[in-house]
């Protein structure tokens, strides 16, 4: 069976202002999600599943799901504050969404196979597609625990405009993941890759550093674990008092890997990730796919 990619896009670009899930980046207005889509169908996935706001529906449906038909199946899920298990409401005054984990967990109903989870807002480059969908095939039907990670070197998600906030990885001799530690502050220092340590030092950490920039691979039993999780998560008052506390795909996966539930395998990749976060860094991006068009890597028009 071939993995499904589930792609988080309800989410408001709200450092770079609206919706930039939208923006066309590309030679003929392809949009950053058109490029992993394309990318995903030549990497083998045969489904794509989309978590977005009910009320970007029809802006949705008119200008991305229409460019896929007759290249791949398609489904939407929604995300909303009120979607939570049995007898739980969301307090009144919350406007923020619960979290990625959340989103994730409105795919429970239409993912039935082993699934890679992206945000539908980064770039992350065709080995990484492979990577992840080698790994998912390659798991045992009825396969339980065994998750995934793709680790990107830390020195191919840099900017050149400033300092990047990345989870370091640590791994085992398996390489598996042991453990990830957010830095707020990394940045090429004099060619060496440099971050804020816990005392506000510069420590130097290697080109090849794996860090989360959020691309998982998970099994349908991620759902039940998730679910239970965010009964418990609910439960916590310090959780539904906060109007802004989330309920984060990383916070779910420290949980299954310290409890020994499941490992998570760090897959290596040779990807430069990048991405818009703030309106600056557009024409840079622009530029990026422009010259990946013109090597050839990919059509100028990609559907």
């Amino acid at each position: 069976m071939k993995p499904t990619l589930f792609l988080l896009a309800a989410g408001m670009g709200s450092r770079y202002g609206g919706l930039k899930q939208l923006d066309g980046l590309g030679p003929n207005g392809e949009t950053i999600m058109d490029y992993s889509i394309y990318d995903a169908i030549q990497a083998g996935f045969g489904k794509l599943v989309f978590v977005i706001r009910k009320d970007f529906e029809a802006d949705f449906r008119a200008k991305i799901l229409s460019k896929y038909e007759g290249h791949v199946p398609c489904e939407l899920v929604f995300q909303s504050l009120d979607a939570l298990p049995e007898g739980f409401t969301c307090p009144e005054g919350r406007t923020k969404p619960w979290g990625t984990n959340h989103a994730l967990l409105m795919g429970a109903g239409v993912i039935h196979e082993p699934f890679a989870v992206l945000n539908c807002d980064d770039f992350y480059g065709r080995d990484s597609f492979q990577v992840m969908a080698r790994f998912l095939s390659a798991l045992p039907e009825g396969s339980t625990g065994r998750y995934a990670m793709v680790g990107f070197r830390v020195g191919n998600t840099l900017s050149e405009s400033g300092t990047v906030s990345r989870g370091l990885c640590s791994t085992d001799e398996n390489h598996l993941l042991t453990s990830v530690v957010e830095r707020t502050k990394i940045q090429r220092i004099d060619g060496e890759v440099k971050y804020v340590d816990d005392n506000g030092e510069w420590a130097v950490t290697p080109e090849t550093t794996p860090v989360s920039m959020n691309f998982w691979g998970f099994t349908p039993d991620y759902f039940a674990h998730s679910l239970d999780y965010f009964r418990g998560f609910l439960s916590d008052p310090k959780n539904m008092e906060n109007l802004k506390s989330e309920f984060f795909i990383p916070l779910m996966v420290d949980k299954l890997i310290s409890e020994g539930t499941a490992t998570v395998e760090v897959l290596d990749t040779t990807s430069r990730w990048f991405g818009v976060t703030y309106p600056e860094d557009r024409p840079d991006v622009v530029a990026r796919i422009q010259a990946l068009v013109d090597a050839g890597e990919y059509p100028a028009k990609l559907f």
